[in-house]
């Protein structure tokens, strides 16, 4: 089992920055993609960013490209979301997920999810 804690979402203002992080629990944390969605309220969740597990390639949601940065630190099991000039559309709550040996692209592929982090960003 695969236990997934995020942290880090708070209340910001359009234009600041903050970075998520998100603290795997369990063996083989190098084996998995790792990956971030969000949810907003009325909204399905949908994909942000993705780090492969075989050789970090990283992909991201149009709309935060240039603004987010996924990232991560094997020796402390931990993946980070740095997103930078907020805006008010990227509010929503936040979850990481681990896909054992994927490519993570998929939201039906991950194995586990974390409960989540809210990030609100006023205008």
């Amino acid at each position: 089992q695969v236990q997934l804690v995020e942290s880090g979402g708070k209340l910001v203002q359009a234009g600041d920055s903050l970075r998520l992080s998100c603290a795997a629990s369990g063996r083989g944390f190098s084996m998995y993609t790792m990956g971030w969605f969000r949810q907003a309220p009325g909204k399905e969740r949908e994909f942000v960013a993705v780090i492969r597990y075989i050789d970090d390639t990283t992909n991201y949601k149009e709309s935060v490209k240039g603004r987010f940065t996924i990232s991560r630190d094997n020796a402390r099991n931990t993946v980070y979301l740095q997103m930078n000039r907020l805006e008010p559309e990227d509010t929503a709550v936040y979850y990481c997920g681990a896909d054992f040996r994927g490519l993570g692209y998929k939201e039906d592929d991950y194995d586990y999810w974390g409960q989540g982090t809210q990030v609100t960003v006023s205008s």
